[in-house]
């Protein structure tokens, strides 16, 4: 097990100056898209399931998409929102996955960053399984500064200042500093 891993949610903080402008992670989602329903449908939510301990929701189609055979409101992929100490062990073994590098086009704009795992039998401890298949997934990665909850919240949801956002430079001073991945 690597040594980010084994380390809590609230130590993984990049902390410059006023509390308030510390960094963190707040939520990792690990999407999986099948394309269709039924069994397959079936075999990655149970893999998904498996990988992260929790269980998945169905996500349905937006659009219909007559050259791939998918209509709208059909099941197509399953996707797992994972928060904390979960989160930040779930995230060590996918960044060990793509060797601890992440590409700098990866990263928006508003501090989040989204990879891929091309076969998830490159995570660390997972191993080859004929009845399952192999799956490719993305995974994305959002972190916040203390605050910005008021302006995502439902009740007296408000506007936050420009300075409570995480930007790009900061979110891979993030990954660089305080993850240890390097960024190309």
């Amino acid at each position: 097990m690597s040594a980010l891993a084994q380390k809590s949610w609230k130590e993984l903080v990049l902390t410059e100056g006023h509390p308030m402008k510390r960094i963190y992670i707040e939520k990792v989602v690990v999407n999986i898209g099948v394309g269709e329903g039924g069994e397959r449908l079936e075999k990655a939510r149970a893999l998904l399931e498996e990988l992260t301990g929790q269980t998945p929701s169905v996500r349905k189609a937006k659009k219909s998409i007559k050259e791939w055979n998918v209509r709208r409101g059909e099941p197509i992929a399953v996707a797992v929102t994972l928060r904390r100490d979960k989160a930040v062990k779930f995230l060590a073994r996918a960044l060990e996955a793509v060797n601890n590098r992440v590409k700098s086009s990866s990263f928006d704009e508003r501090g989040n960053v989204c990879f891929g795992i091309k076969e998830h039998i490159m995570l660390p401890g997972v191993k080859y399984d004929p009845a399952v298949g192999v799956w490719g997934m993305d995974v994305c990665v959002r972190l916040a500064k203390p605050g910005l909850r008021v302006q995502l919240r439902r009740r007296r949801r408000s506007e936050v200042g420009r300075g409570q956002t995480v930007t790009k430079q900061e979110a891979i001073e993030f990954f660089q500093k305080v993850l240890g991945v390097q960024v190309d």
